[in-house]
């Protein structure tokens, strides 16, 4: 929509950004067959990697975009691309250090639960809608692969179920348009195959100046890939494969850097999925078969044959499943008594949600949220807040009731002083449509939109702090 050259897209984004799932998924497979010969177990499963979708979004259209939008220049976009793509991996470097010690101080129910609402919401929820767009298609894949992954049951020739749902699918779609049954067009295979090698360049440099203005992007969603990679570590070792949080960091920030530096404009993260890859079966080899296909895919130009191949309905049914194991991971590992504050971190990402579905549907009716006004404004305005952030939202909310439940009101107090300082700078609920952080002391922080948020959640640490010295008392 902004108009990229498609040799620029093709030629180097895509090979660079594909370049660091390839260096991140060899290096995921060398730590699990590492640990598979540490623990003496051939169950070990690699940590899933690939790019970070939310980053895809707040890339297009947060940096891409208006840099091409302002200049007219694709080449330039792309540097201040580069440039911004490795801040967030320097800056996820320093912060990998920390992991280890977050989540050991962040309670199971918290980093689960935060993952656990992008799973039912985003992985499951939205592919479910894809499938019923094709219910014919979509339907029946996903029973198949329920039947053969949550009901035992064994698939002709002892097929895997995740194979055999999407050849069911497909069976289903190419019968139907060969009778010229009605439904969604059948798809078509992209342009030739074209060789487009990823290679290291400094290009970034000269656009420093122009990524300025860009650079609060950065820590926002770099923090966000570390918050989930400590969260997808931890449902990995509850479902038994016990990985080193800062290991799995550090190699999500390195890969970063190197999509940076070799021309991709999309960071990299570990993915959630862990136990549902677990349960179809997936153990250390997934991810060198993953890299490969994505790295060299892209180099080659077999990924646009393969997503011009097979119909969305026929593989949204793997997300849907994926989001129902880790949901169910995310009550079943935590204590009973914590479930509360599990399904409390699923409010921030169903704000996320209804922004994104909303997004599309202003965009269809060829409006934007810009243009709202009264009760539709505001509206639009608290879903912002509250989505933006989404993932350290969901952290610190259920944090703050693992601690209620607990009858530890200092620890609340604390988990809530830092929510309230997070809001003043717009980690957590920052009301600019791009989710960028801000110095509470700029000229144009919206002091207006965070400070009574910020108030309330200072007003509940000092309440709850009371309570503290009230029992301590006692």
């Amino acid at each position: 929509m902004f108009g990229f050259p498609a040799d620029l897209v093709l030629g180097r984004m895509l090979p660079g950004t594909a370049l660091g799932v390839l260096a991140g998924d060899l290096a995921y497979t060398v730590m699990a067959v590492r640990l598979m010969q540490r623990t003496g177990r051939s169950d070990i499963t690699a940590m899933p990697f690939g790019i970070d979708t939310p980053t895809m979004f707040a890339m297009a259209f947060g940096v891409l975009g208006p840099v091409k939008l302002a200049s007219n220049d694709p080449v330039l976009a792309w540097k201040v691309g580069m440039a911004v793509t490795l801040a967030i991996g320097v800056a996820k470097v320093a912060l990998s250090f920390a992991g280890d010690w977050a989540r050991r101080v962040v309670p199971r129910a918290a980093l689960l639960g935060s993952i656990a609402g992008v799973a039912i919401l985003l992985i499951a929820f939205l592919p479910m809608l894809k499938i019923l767009r094709d219910p014919l298609v979509g339907l029946v894949a996903l029973f198949v692969l329920l039947l053969a992954l949550l009901g035992a049951v064994r698939m002709p020739f002892g097929m895997p179920g995740a194979l055999a749902a999407v050849l069911a699918g497909l069976a289903v779609f190419w019968i139907r348009a060969a009778l010229g049954g009605a439904g969604q067009a059948p798809p078509h295979a992209a342009a030739g195959l074209a060789v487009a090698i990823p290679w290291p360049t400094l290009a970034w440099i000269g656009a420093l100046d122009d990524a300025l203005p860009y650079l609060s992007i950065a820590l926002p969603f770099a923090l966000l890939t570390i918050v989930g990679g400590i969260d997808n570590t931890e449902s990995a070792i509850a479902a038994g494969d016990e990985y080193r949080t800062r290991d799995v960091l550090l190699v999500e920030a390195l890969a970063t850097v190197l999509t940076g530096c070799c021309g991709g404009v999309i960071q990299n993260t570990p993915y959630i999925g862990h136990p549902a890859y677990k349960a179809m079966g997936a153990r250390a080899g997934y991810t060198l078969a993953t890299g490969l296909v994505i790295g060299l895919g892209a180099s080659l130009g077999v990924l646009g044959l393969l997503v011009g191949l097979l119909p969305e309905a026929a593989i949204a049914p793997i997300l849907v499943f994926i989001g129902l194991e880790i949901t169910a991971q995310a009550f079943h590992a935590s204590p009973p008594r914590h479930g509360p504050a599990v399904a409390f971190a699923f409010v921030p990402v169903a704000a996320a949600v209804v922004l994104i579905e909303l997004g599309g549907v202003l965009a269809a009716l060829g409006t934007s949220a810009a243009a709202l006004t009264g009760e539709a404004r505001a509206a639009h305005q608290a879903l912002l807040i509250l989505g933006n952030g989404f993932i350290l939202t969901a952290v610190l909310w259920s944090s703050a009731l693992v601690a209620i439940i607990d009858r530890r009101p200092a620890a609340a107090s604390l988990v809530l002083a830092l929510t309230s300082l997070a809001t003043l700078c717009g980690l957590v609920h920052s009301p600019l449509p791009s989710g960028a952080v801000f110095w509470p002391w700029s000229p144009s922080a919206p002091l207006g939109a965070v400070l009574p948020l910020a108030g309330a959640y200072g007003a509940l640490a000092g309440a709850t702090l009371l309570a503290a010295a009230r029992n301590r008392s006692r």
